[in-house]
């Protein structure tokens, strides 16, 4: 796919989404989320080892849905998948992404924007960044991760303040609440961000991917179970018992276990 509300790198195991609509605060039109669906799509690639996601300039990480797309009923575009729908698909790649991604924020993480660094795995913000949510000002609302994944970072009583009332928090501000994880000044935040990332990259990819998919499995339910277990799934097909199974399945013999774990004959 060609980009054109986007751009995307990958580089020595990092890639890097960045929303490229500075003009509009890196607001989102449908268009942007069906391009940001597909760059979180090629972050499977086993080559990348973290993510890192951002916007382009120095104003804006992400302030949410384009109102000036938004019309009764909804947001326009002539996607399959309505940009709230849209919104929901790229929250939920964050978090099942089975490696860490690094919300960069730049600026401002307002509404939807601070919807996806708080469903990041980390957070490190630029010291003039400003965050936080617009719902009940614009007449929208974030009914699932938005508030879950907040309530567990912040608290309920801060959750609740932060959606109900839709005030902007410096980044110290946040960080001291632990809504981010790092602030840094602008010209150092590449840096940081860089930092951290050689940080994960030095650390073993399945056990990442196995306590990502352990924190889903606390706080998601059986959804969670599912990650958890389609993850430990993935590495038994790497084991000779696995294998013995396959293969006297294709031979039509019946499979010997034991044996190809070493405790049998």
């Amino acid at each position: 796919m060609t980009y054109e509300d986007i751009l995307f790198e990958k580089k020595n195991g990092i890639a890097r989404i960045t929303i490229n609509r500075p003009q509009r605060y890196n607001a989102c039109t449908q268009h942007t989320v069906h391009e940001l669906i597909d760059a979180f799509n090629r972050c499977m690639d086993n080559d990348i080892g973290v993510v890192v996601f951002t916007g382009a300039g120095d104003k804006a990480f992400c302030t949410g849905g384009d109102q000036t797309t938004r019309e009764k009923g909804g947001y326009k575009g002539t996607y399959l998948l309505p940009l709230e729908v849209g919104w929901q698909h790229v929250t939920h790649q964050i978090r099942t992404l089975p490696k860490p991604v690094i919300a960069r924020v730049n600026g401002y993480a307002i509404g939807g924007g601070h919807v996806w660094h708080v469903v990041c795995d980390l957070s490190i913000a630029a010291e003039h960044a400003q965050l936080g949510q617009a719902g009940p000002r614009v007449g929208s609302f974030d009914p699932g991760y938005g508030t879950g994944d907040l309530m567990r970072a912040v608290g309920m009583k801060r959750a609740k303040e932060i959606w109900f009332l839709c005030r902007r928090y410096t980044a110290q501000q946040a960080l001291q609440i632990g809504l981010v994880n790092a602030v840094v000044p602008m010209e150092k935040l590449d840096e940081e961000v860089d930092r951290w990332c050689q940080e994960l990259l030095e650390k073993s990819p399945t056990a990442l991917k196995m306590l990502k998919y352990a924190f889903l499995a606390e706080t998601d339910g059986t959804t969670g179970i599912t990650h958890l277990g389609v993850g430990g799934l993935s590495l038994y097909y790497g084991t000779e018992e696995a294998v013995e199974g396959k293969n006297a399945f294709l031979e039509k013999r019946k499979p010997n276990f034991r044996k190809k774990m070493g405790q049998g004959d």
